[in-house]
């Protein structure tokens, strides 16, 4: 009768006799607590509504038949024993088969209707922790990758900006050895063709000459000097300028040599040298020629021009 009160309360609790059916058989029978949660965890399972077949030796029909099996030697003994004995089982048989009243019905209903809430509130407070942790492993795995993307955008960033200072450092150490290889430039040519005195420091030098309007000079008209160095200021594309020292035997085209060198002129730029005035642009063939020859000794301008 066990069964029965299990299956019959689990209908009275309004669950689908398929589903009813299917508890009581899948906890053995142990108990509407059991039936119960079997139901709350297998409520969404996709063949919780296929019709129910009952496996060989179920317990809805085991326990019956072992009873069955049971009762018989017990009628037997009872066709053997004393009318009294006859009298006590069948009295036993009929207090176990009465059946429950509606008050008792309901009253088993109404508790088995409050464990069902205690269950489900069981299960909804287990289903929020399980949330608030799998919330909290989701945030630290967040936190992971999100330190795990920082660190490696921030070794990009110090691989960029290592390689920036290694470029710097390069583009200086060149433009660093450019100039010392000027500057040998132009000690050499000091030493070569001036005795090792700039022209400046020369002239500064040189005591000063009496003027020839003054009437304590004696003597010959002074010869013209002889130069054998010319100082060039180039101006260049962008309007800056440019100075060097260059013999006066030099060609033109050491001038353009030393621009294409020392100025900002964009690489691949084709570009001529011309005096403003006298307004005169120089030829190729006037590269060949020394600076004294085109009269740009002792000292001269130059510009710059696009070809």
């Amino acid at each position: 009768m066990a069964e029965l009160t299990t299956l019959e309360s689990l209908l009275e609790m309004g669950f689908e006799r398929n589903r009813a059916e299917k508890a009581v058989a899948n906890t053995g029978n142990q108990g509407i607590e059991q039936a119960m949660d079997w139901l709350m965890e297998h409520e969404n399972d996709p063949d919780i509504d296929e019709p129910f077949v009952p496996p060989v030796g179920n317990v809805l029909g085991g326990e019956a038949d072992s009873q069955s099996t049971t009762e018989q030697p017990s009628l037997a003994d009872t066709a053997e024993g004393t009318a009294g004995g006859e009298g006590s089982c069948d009295d036993d048989d009929a207090s176990a088969r009465m059946p429950m009243s509606e008050e008792e019905k309901l009253d088993q209903v109404r508790r088995l209707e409050e464990l069902m809430r205690v269950k489900q509130a069981e299960r909804r407070e287990r289903e929020r922790a399980e949330e608030l942790e799998r919330e909290k492993q989701r945030r630290r795995q967040g936190q992971e990758l999100q330190h795990i993307r920082q660190k490696l955008q921030d070794d990009d960033m110090k691989k960029l900006t290592d390689q920036r200072m290694k470029e710097k450092m390069e583009d200086k150490m060149a433009r660093q050895r450019v100039k010392d290889k000027i500057a040998r430039d132009r000690e050499e040519r000091a030493q070569k063709f001036g005795g090792g005195v700039p022209p400046s420091t020369a002239a500064s030098s040189q005591p000063a000459q009496p003027s020839p309007s003054s009437p304590t000079s004696h003597g010959p008209p002074p010869t013209k000097k002889e130069y054998d160095e010319s100082r060039i200021q180039v101006r260049l594309l962008d309007g800056s300028t440019i100075t060097a020292v260059f013999k006066a035997q030099e060609p033109l085209a050491a001038v353009r040599v030393y621009v294409q060198v020392n100025g900002n002129t964009p690489e691949g730029q084709d570009f001529t040298l011309l005096s403003p005035y006298p307004r005169h642009v120089y030829t190729e063939l006037d590269m060949e020629k020394p600076l004294k020859e085109l009269g740009l000794v002792p000292s001269a301008v130059l510009v710059v021009a696009k070809k």
